[in-house]
């Protein structure tokens, strides 16, 4: 049955929250900005209340030096907007695999006390939609205590597990507020259309991908034109996808699970997406405990995951948050996807990135730098690839990973690490006899 809906101000919404609260708040391109700031307006009678979600976008406002001791951001992933409080002390990180992150939920080892959530107007049954962030958000509004839904004409209405029924909110406030746009796919590099077109060559017709953040992905997608029947299963989609499924190279006709349907955890890109996807019955939006769960992942035959990393080390061991002790973002669901891609029938789990960082430091480098984590673990690697070729390490020990991964670094810094592995491993060409290459 359809409930009425009375919508409340934002600063009465906003007032449910008391001191010592933890609440979750909605991200990426869903993030609330406008209760965000509602929030900051009442920081003079609120100490000490925890923030918690995975990415947001834009200016939060309550992560500035002066609202310490009012609001404390205690963070699954770190995005842009918080980066600098992470990196300056007045913000936590919890490293997690953003698969299990609803587990934490449900569990009561995570409990949440108050959800913030923008959602579609409800339809005649009384039914909103979490829009192209459906992630962690459906987890977080079954197990909070008390649920704030922002109603936006903007929200897309996404099929999957995101529609929920107007009576499980406490609370209602309706704004018009734009969601966050990113243009992955802008200023595409020559470099990065060369990695796009080496990862392409190992991607076979009827496979089925997923994509990680950044403009290597779309770099991907846009060497894909001449593919068959390729399918989706992804945390996340951007505006890559588009061209290729109007052009039917990705329909999901041959997939294992869903098939006809892409599977997407959240979207994040422009409002061209977020137009594409609403009430688009080809995508279904499902939680992130299902999406990124090895175990469904495996059941996808022929699973392409494409991940990207920081640096790598020759030994194949991958970090994709951090920049040494510098938080740069986090685990989300790189090893869910990795692990899962390569127990696939046919999978392949890729790392794809720059052989050098823009200002002209090797990716691949003999050691990780001091305080970086291991994202993913070299004994999970299969394929690396810079815009020098494929570095294939499954399988291979240590000396022959060094060698591939050389092969693929840039020519400037090959000889540097040449001399790092004759070091470490006493001998460089594996090929050759032991006595020979000493």
């Amino acid at each position: 049955m359809r409930i009425p809906i009375e919508y409340k101000s934002a600063e009465e919404v906003i007032s449910i929250i008391q001191s010592g609260d933890r609440v979750f708040v909605h991200g990426s391109a869903q993030t609330p900005l406008n209760l965000l700031q509602e929030l900051a307006r009442q920081s003079y009678r609120l100490k000490n209340v925890e923030l918690t979600f995975i990415s947001v976008y834009g200016d939060i406002v309550v992560d500035r030096p002066e609202y310490a001791d009012n609001f404390h951001i205690n963070s699954m992933f770190v995005s842009t907007s918080i980066r600098k409080a992470v990196n300056e002390g007045r913000a936590d990180y919890i490293p997690v695999f953003l698969s299990e992150i609803p587990g934490l939920f449900k569990k009561g080892v995570f409990p949440i006390d108050v959800a913030i959530v923008q959602v579609s107007p409800p339809d005649r049954h009384g039914y909103c939609s979490l829009g192209v962030s459906v992630d962690i958000g459906r987890a977080a509004v079954n197990n909070a205590k008390y649920v704030i839904a922002q109603v936006n004409p903007n929200i897309p209405r996404t099929h999957g597990d995101g529609i929920i029924h107007s009576s499980r909110f406490h609370s209602f406030t309706y704004a018009e507020e734009p969601l966050q746009e990113v243009r992955f796919g802008d200023g595409i590099t020559a470099e990065e259309e060369r990695i796009g077109t080496y990862v392409a060559s190992l991607i076979d017709d009827r496979c089925t991908l997923q994509m990680g953040i950044g403009a290597i992905p779309d770099a991907v997608l846009s060497s894909l034109t001449n593919h068959k029947n390729l399918g989706i299963h992804t945390e996340m989609c951007s505006d890559g996808i588009i061209d290729l499924m109007e052009r039917d190279v990705i329909n999901n006709k041959y997939k294992t699970l869903h098939a006809g349907k892409s599977v997407v955890g959240f979207a994040l890109g422009t409002k061209r997406l977020y137009n594409y996807v609403d009430d688009n019955p080809a995508f279904s939006f499902l939680d992130i405990s299902y999406v990124n769960d090895p175990h469904v992942i495996r059941q996808v035959n022929k699973m392409i995951a494409i991940n990207s990393a920081i640096e790598v080390d020759i030994t194949g061991q991958v970090c994709a948050d951090s920049i040494g002790l510098h938080q740069y973002s986090g685990i989300g669901g790189q090893m869910d996807f990795m692990r899962g891609a390569a127990l696939s029938e046919g999978g392949k789990p890729i790392i794809a990135m720059p052989s050098r960082t823009a200002k002209g430091i090797s990716r691949i480098t003999p050691i990780l730098k001091p305080g970086a984590g291991v994202t993913t673990t070299r004994a999970h690697v299969h394929y690396i690839v810079t815009e020098y070729g494929i570095a294939y390490l499954y399988g291979k020990n240590l000396r022959q990973r060094a060698k591939e991964l050389i092969n693929i670094a840039h020519p400037d810094d090959r000889e540097m690490l040449e001399r790092a592995a004759f070091e470490r491993f006493k001998q460089f060409d594996y090929s050759l006899p032991l006595a020979e290459a000493i």
